[in-house]
């Protein structure tokens, strides 16, 4: 049998910023979207696009893991609602990761407690970097 493998997608994000205006983000993929940060702004905010990613990853991943169970046919929506707390103290940051998962479909509730430990603890990568320690690797030029 042949070993099928995907190709990997690039993946990355390249911000740029002038001395006045907003940051512009693309992606090697040529993704752009730019960033807001005044509250009345439409838009995502950097914050946001922490929120987004992680939202994303885990109904990406609540997917796979209702396919891997056989039930993915039984659904018809997933929502990952991610909200978050930034911390009172120390440097500035997201000290808690409100998570609230709608899976609509003919499932029991047993079967939806599956679906979303296995995309939280197992598949979705985003959700696993966050609750480790990623290394950064920082190089500096004009």
């Amino acid at each position: 049998m042949a070993d099928l493998k995907a190709r990997p997608r690039p993946t990355g994000a390249i911000a740029s910023l002038g001395r006045t205006g907003f940051p512009h983000v693309t992606s090697p993929t040529g993704g752009e979207i730019d960033i807001v940060t005044a509250p009345s702004q439409p838009g995502f905010s950097p914050l946001d696009l922490l929120y987004a990613s992680l939202s994303a990853c885990l109904v990406l991943s609540a997917r796979i893991a209702a396919s891997q169970m056989g039930i993915l046919d039984r659904i018809s929506q997933i929502t990952a609602d991610v909200t978050g707390e930034k911390a009172t103290e120390g440097h500035s940051r997201v000290a808690k990761f409100n998570i609230a998962f709608s899976i609509k479909g003919d499932i029991d509730e047993e079967s939806r407690r599956r679906i979303v430990h296995a995309a939280e603890d197992e598949i979705c990568t985003v959700s696993n970097t966050i609750r480790g320690s990623p290394e950064f690797s920082t190089t500096i030029s004009a």
